[in-house]
């Protein structure tokens, strides 16, 4: 086994080409920012009754992948399984930047960016909100100090444990605090659920790894760097795992439901009578994000090959884009109960099924919050010593599978 060496990535053709791409969606967004600030959010899908479009569905999957994306450091320096101690560096610096794009996407969606200021500077800590500011801020920070922790020569290795597990402790408090988002807001008859708080955590280490996998592999071959299939192959039973336990905590949650009388309705709406809605939860959430994947992984023979845990992370992000939309949207469109046994009509629409398209200044935020991520760590990966220069199974010490 050699000594592990970190490199920066050299500017390669495809890394420039990558690049180029990624820079013109995030041009894309800023158009888009234009566009929608000077006609105002009625160019896009959003209305009085879904004020969260497809610009917050992107921006919290990354939110949430960005305390998954750190799970890789925190099994190294927090469990001590060595075969994940050479990707610690890549996890942290995946981590930060998932967050930023996926707060760049919040921010960008205000109307009015300088709004930020007074959710910097006044506090109602009675709000989920205002805690989020700190325990985003604060794991930008935590991370930052990891990293530098982990790359200056000579630190003890108490050092490094030390500030893995607090890390590790405040990911786990910042994924509470964006389920608590939707688990405290007792109005919508779709969030009501203090299960939504180890749901979200359950997601953040399903998508984290997901994406994670694919940024590595991705890296790896532009760099022209060896990467072991056994180090892939393991990951991807992780995975696996992960996906099995939010599937675990989904059906918990709408188990739950169904036993409430008050949530008759809106697990009618979501598991059977919802169309679109219903179609994701079974089609996307369910199926292509959970049951799908873990047959991957588990399959005989093409589960213990890498391209079962890529196409397993593939599958899981989609899962994850529909899972968030149902629950995001889904919960929105669904009506409020004003007036508990009652029905209520007007002319502005209460008691009835909003309705939602999302457009395309919609999806153009998004998709820049995406790209602000990969560019943030391609340019990390650049710059910075965070790539090991091998990662062969016999460099790694994996021994599943063949090399690939």
């Amino acid at each position: 086994m050699e000594r592990t060496l970190y490199r920066e990535i050299k500017a390669t053709g495809p890394l420039w080409q990558a690049a180029v791409w990624l820079g013109l969606f995030v041009a894309a967004m800023l158009a888009s920012v234009v566009y929608v600030e000077h006609h105002g959010h009625a160019v896009t899908g959003m209305t009085n009754h879904v004020v969260w479009g497809l610009p917050h569905v992107f921006a919290i999957f990354l939110i949430v992948a960005a305390s998954g994306a750190l799970n890789v450091a925190s099994m190294a320096s927090v469990f001590d399984k060595t075969q994940y101690k050479p990707l610690a560096r890549l996890s942290g610096v995946l981590a930060m930047a998932l967050l930023v794009g996926g707060l760049a996407v919040l921010v960008l969606d205000l109307g009015r960016p300088d709004r930020l200021l007074v959710a910097m500077t006044t506090y109602n800590f009675r709000s989920i909100f205002a805690w989020n500011v700190l325990l985003y801020t604060g794991f930008l920070g935590i991370v930052a100090v990891y990293l530098f922790v982990q790359m200056s020569r000579g630190m003890p290795p108490g050092a490094i444990r030390s500030m893995g597990t607090l890390a590790f402790l405040w990911r786990l408090a910042l994924t509470t605090g964006t389920g608590s988002i939707f688990g405290w807001l007792v109005a919508r008859p779709g969030y009501d659920a203090a299960i939504m708080a180890p749901l979200f955590i359950a997601m953040s280490f399903s998508f984290g790894l997901a994406v994670f996998i694919l940024v590595l592999t991705a890296l790896y071959r532009l760099a022209g760097r060896p990467l072991g299939a056994g180090l892939v192959i393991r990951m991807g039973r992780l995975l696996a795992i992960f996906a099995a336990l939010v599937l675990y905590f989904t059906a918990v949650q709408h188990l739950t439901n169904l036993y409430a009388a008050e949530h008759a309705g809106i697990e009618a709406f979501i598991l059977s009578e919802g169309g679109m809605y219903t179609a994701l939860f079974w089609g996307g959430q369910v199926l292509i994000g959970g049951l799908i994947p873990i047959a991957m992984i588990y399959h005989p023979t093409f589960g213990k090959t890498p391209q079962a845990a890529r196409a397993a992370s593939v599958c899981v992000v989609l899962g994850g884009f529909a899972q968030l939309y149902v629950i995001v949207i889904g919960g929105q469109v669904y009506p409020m109960e004003l007036f508990p046994g009652y029905a209520v009509t007007s002319g502005f629409g209460d008691g009835a099924v909003a309705a939602y398209q999302p457009r395309w200044p919609e999806l153009l935020l998004g998709l820049g919050g995406v790209a602000i991520s990969l560019l943030a760590t391609g340019l990390g990966a650049k710059v910075l010593r965070i790539l090991p220069t091998n990662l062969s199974d016999a460099n790694t010490g994996s021994d599943i599978g063949q090399e690939g």
